[in-house]
């Protein structure tokens, strides 16, 4: 998978766009800005939007060719991110650390799936937020109709609203929800699309 993103990524364009994820922008419009954690963040085109808008932004990678990119693009846009190449079982930074976590089209291999979620959510401090936007198990009837519409081919990599309360036990939820919606990202998200988008905070204790 590594070697598949690092030469999906070196593409002289910006294969999802530059500009940020639709719904992360308009549910991060509405947030005082603190420290923000994006995992899986491939170009950084969320990243850059959102240290525009003054957050401390942290995100990682494993593709190094993404996180060239993300660096080219903070640079236009002169803003400061702090971008590793790491993998998500590998990565660490302090527990409860950050005030919002968003994971958008970050897919996981089944068998990894909720210990990386559970992992990931433990970086966010209680009373912190969560968004999620990703493709659910129906997205692949419209992957076979339109592979511009791209997502996993793998049905287990793919999302469903019960899987999402499993593996974030410690978040309570004011969005969660099953949407289709016509995407335009780049190259690769184009068409229509059967996604989750999640709103959720975590407990305090």
């Amino acid at each position: 998978m590594k070697t598949f993103w690092n030469e999906r990524y070196k593409a002289t364009d910006y294969i999802y766009g530059e500009k940020p994820n639709a719904f992360f922008a308009s549910k991060i419009a509405s947030l005082k800005p603190g420290k923000l954690l994006l995992p899986a963040e491939g170009e950084g085109r969320n990243a850059v939007f959102a240290a525009s808008l003054g957050w401390e932004v942290w995100a990682f990678d494993f593709s190094e060719e993404g996180k060239k990119k993300a660096d080219r693009l903070a640079e236009k846009n002169q803003v400061s991110i702090h971008y590793e190449v790491s993998d998500t079982s590998d990565v660490i930074y302090d527990a409860d650390s950050f005030d919002l976590m968003g994971l958008f089209f970050a897919h996981f291999p089944e068998n990894v799936r909720a210990t990386f979620h559970r992992k990931l959510a433990s970086f966010v401090r209680p009373g912190g937020k969560l968004l999620i936007e990703g493709f659910r198990k129906e997205h692949l009837m419209f992957s076979r109709l339109n592979p511009k519409a791209g997502g996993p081919k793998d049905e287990r990599m793919l999302f469903s609203l019960d899987m999402l309360r499993e593996d974030f036990p410690d978040f309570e939820w004011e969005q969660l929800e099953a949407v289709t919606d016509h995407l335009e990202e780049g190259d690769f998200h184009q068409g229509e699309s059967a996604l989750v988008r999640a709103v959720g905070n975590k407990r305090k204790q």
